[in-house]
């Protein structure tokens, strides 16, 4: 049976950090967006664990008036980060009127637009600054392609890429962090709907999937399957024709 080990998870996911950094941005800071939920909350607390407080910033970055904008910044507050907020209002308005003049736009669309401007939000901050930025999706989105192609989904790291939203959980309370931010029930805070709500399944029963194989019932089971399959282009690079200019 499965058992997953959460402080040699943690242990090795900060040396993991530190050596990226290491190659790929030696004393650089790590910059990552806050949303107030449990992926950015462990996200940003093992950056703080593997790097230290004073090599971590975080963005705060709604959409007008944000409902639980106050988690965001008990986050910050909990860490001791330097952060910061950008409001993304007015660019995501100015974009879906531009568009929308040429062309309908469809409610994925729509929905699609703010993590779109948050990630160059976040890649704006990140190079002013010479850091890298943290992307902060977990195995369960990623497996069922719960994210934003060149929005939420991208990023110059991952530390919590391969760990489910089970264990993810495991590893907040593990770190210490506010029981109302690891065990939020989880939302892209786009739609008004929990992920679960869109996915029509729950992640207990996909992390189980995921790592000890036990099936779901036979519709969810499909419905995973399917998922996964359409969207695994989520997580490869961009294809690109494989020209030989040497072949006869």
């Amino acid at each position: 049976m499965y058992q997953f080990n959460v402080d040699r998870a943690i242990e090795d996911c900060c040396r993991w950090i530190q050596d990226w950094f290491a190659e790929n941005g030696d004393g650089c800071q790590a910059v990552l967006g806050i949303s107030g939920g449990k992926d950015s909350s462990v996200c940003a607390a093992m950056l703080v664990r593997a790097l230290g407080v004073h090599r971590v910033i975080g963005v705060m970055m709604p959409r007008g008036e944000q409902s639980d904008i106050a988690d965001s910044q008990l986050l910050c507050k909990h860490l001791g980060i330097t952060n910061c907020t950008v409001n993304i209002g007015e660019a995501a308005d100015a974009v879906e009127r531009a568009v929308s003049a040429v062309t309908p736009l469809s409610n994925q669309t729509i929905t699609n637009i703010p993590p779109r401007i948050r990630m160059t939000t976040l890649y704006a901050v990140s190079q002013s600054v010479n850091g890298r930025v943290a992307n902060t999706c977990n195995l369960s989105e990623d497996w069922v392609g719960y994210s934003t192609r060149w929005g939420d989904s991208v990023g110059d790291f991952a530390p919590l890429a391969q760990f489910t939203v089970t264990e993810v959980k495991a590893i907040g309370r593990a770190l210490g962090l506010p029981a109302q931010l690891v065990d939020k029930a989880p939302s892209d805070g786009l739609c008004g709907k929990t992920d679960e709500d869109n996915l029509g399944f729950t992640y207990a029963e996909l992390d189980r999937y995921i790592r000890e194989g036990i099936e779901p019932e036979p519709e969810i089971k499909a419905l995973i399957d399917r998922k996964h399959k359409l969207n695994l282009f989520k997580l490869k690079m961009m294809p690109a024709f494989p020209f030989d200019p040497n072949a006869d």
